[in-house]
């Protein structure tokens, strides 16, 4: 049986913690920053977690 391809592109959006839960980095952060406000802007930058519906899904995809 050939071996699970892990997806690309969730590779590169999704870490794993060391208590098995999947960070991700927040939207609206990349472009068109000129009209947010600092306080939007800052709180975006953290590291937010994945929700629990989609846990499984993502770890599919990341082949976990």
């Amino acid at each position: 049986m050939p071996k699970m391809k892990t997806n690309s592109g969730s590779k590169k959006r999704f870490t794993l913690t060391g208590t098995g839960k999947i960070k991700r980095k927040h939207a609206y952060k990349s472009h068109i920053l000129t009209k947010k406000t600092k306080k939007q802007k800052r709180n975006l930058t953290h590291f937010g977690l994945i929700h629990k519906v989609d846990e499984r899904r993502v770890k599919a995809l990341l082949g976990i």
